[in-house]
């Protein structure tokens, strides 16, 4: 327990340290800054969720002490409680009736993490407004201050962006795009942070479980279900829509990543499959817009299984 509690205290000071790079104003610290969650999800997947609680709560009481009170709130909601609840959820396992320990399924993590990311960005509405207009005015009045620190423009002039026309106009657009995009951030830098948590665990030997196949992705039956209802709950009015439109935006990227997953596994059938996939990757990253291709191959997966219909042929044989 003594070890537990050192790992989680030291665990917990690099969080903290992590996190409080961004203060300083530099490029590098927002790298810096992503890589916060990675000492809790190190301390609960090396270790277990014992050290990985005692470490985002070391943090977050250290950020509380040097920047204020509103920070231990903050961190634990934003990234001490998702990266403890990933890190506990990466080693959770039972035994089969064959005695055989079945480990917590990668598809489920990933919507573990869409969920997790999106509850904790709708968690801090509230703290811009109980209701739709003063939500979205406090989020366009926030947005305006930082234009006007970045532009060195004072209050009492108009606020004027290089290149843009109407400038009221974006930063209304912005309190409508920014809040699903904040939850698509938490919840890829979430999981990317626990991907490298592994890798760094099985380097060191100290990983429990097994790594799992990631070309093997799958989400349970019940997946395209979350997904309907909260692209339905968009459709709702007041603060419901902002909430649904969070869910239904990390539910998304997580069946581009399933999209991915099934890529991956059927170009293992060919030749050429580096050049396929450096294709891929190069126009979601250049262009953008292919990432709902995938996240369309994902949905399509519930009712065709693409790996059983085109997956590797059991002989080996790799067609040009």
């Amino acid at each position: 327990m003594v070890l537990l509690l050192l790992v989680g205290l030291g665990a917990g000071v690099t969080a903290a340290l992590l996190f409080a790079t961004l203060a300083t104003g530099q490029a590098f610290a927002v790298g810096l800054f992503y890589l916060t969650p990675l000492p809790i999800l190190l301390a609960a997947i090396v270790w277990n969720h014992i050290a990985g609680a005692i470490a985002a709560l070391t943090a977050a009481l250290i950020l509380g002490s040097f920047l204020g009170g509103w920070f231990v709130l903050a961190f634990t909601v934003g990234i001490g409680l998702p990266a403890y609840l990933l890190g506990y959820l990466a080693l959770l396992g039972r035994s089969d009736e064959n005695g055989e320990m079945e480990w917590y399924p990668p598809g489920r993590l990933v919507l573990a993490g869409a969920l997790i990311a999106a509850t904790a960005t709708a968690l801090s509405i509230p703290a811009l407004g109980t209701d739709i207009d003063s939500y979205r005015a406090a989020l366009k009045e926030a947005f305006e201050r930082v234009f006007r620190a970045q532009t060195d423009t004072p209050t009492e002039r108009p606020l004027s962006l290089p290149g843009i026309q109407d400038t009221q106009r974006t930063l209304e657009l912005l309190t409508i795009v920014m809040p699903p995009a904040a939850a698509v951030v938490g919840m890829v830098t979430s999981l990317a942070n626990l991907w490298l948590a592994g890798r760094v665990a099985r380097v060191s030997g100290r990983l429990a479980r097994p790594w799992p196949d990631l070309a093997e992705l799958r989400f349970p039956p019940a997946a395209p279900l979350l997904l309907a209802v909260a692209v339905a709950g968009t459709f709702l009015p007041g603060l419901i829509a902002v909430v649904a439109g969070l869910f239904a935006a990390t539910l998304l990227v997580a069946y581009a990543l399933l999209g991915f997953a099934i890529v991956h596994h059927v170009s293992r059938r060919y030749s050429a499959r580096l050049l396929l996939l450096t294709a891929m990757w190069l126009a979601v990253f250049m262009i953008g817009w292919p990432i709902l291709i995938a996240a369309l191959i994902g949905l399509a997966d519930s009712f065709i299984d693409f790996r059983a219909r085109f997956g590797a042929p059991s002989g080996g044989a790799s067609p040009t």
